[in-house]
């Protein structure tokens, strides 16, 4: 599918390269904007489908299972855990789901096997932010990461402190 690269596709990469977490097809087409790149929403999905198809993302969904994208490392494929509170990610070793997903396939006979895994959980700092679920003593200082859960067509934004 990947066809050639067009000038957008390649604006995509790069502006989600810049990206530590991952980020929506809104998000990205708001940096893309911002950063005085000529692009439609709908370009940017296309891009991002068609990196997804060539391997050059990873994706996992978020709470309302929007799909969120991630440039993939050029060791290959990871799994994250994604913290539910922040939306911050990091790769876990996944040796272990890799080589159950092989299995699997060997022992039904199946190829091309493809699998999705996401793990959630609390970060520490998100954690450490609460008692009990409660906030802590830190009520007036904004994380350093969050998901902003305003209903609507775009769903939750992920927002990133300077």
């Amino acid at each position: 599918m990947g066809g050639r690269t067009t000038r957008q596709r390649k604006a995509v990469t790069r502006v989600l390269a810049a990206c530590q977490d991952f980020v929506s097809a809104q998000e990205l087409y708001a940096l893309l904007v911002a950063g005085d790149h000529a692009i439609g929403l709908t370009t940017v999905y296309r891009a991002l489908r068609e990196l997804e198809v060539d391997g050059g993302v990873d994706v996992v969904r978020d709470e309302t299972g929007g799909r969120l994208y991630r440039l993939r490392p050029a060791d290959g494929h990871r799994h994250y855990l994604m913290c539910r509170d922040c939306g911050r990610s990091r790769p876990v070793d996944s040796e272990v789901v890799e080589e159950w997903a092989g299995r699997i396939a060997a022992a039904t006979g199946f190829t091309a096997v493809e699998h999705t895994v996401e793990l959630t959980g609390v970060c520490a700092d998100c954690l450490a932010r609460t008692d009990g679920g409660r906030p802590s003593g830190n009520e007036g200082e904004e994380p350093p990461c969050r998901w902003d859960r305003a209903p609507g067509p775009r769903g939750p934004v992920h927002r990133c402190a300077s």
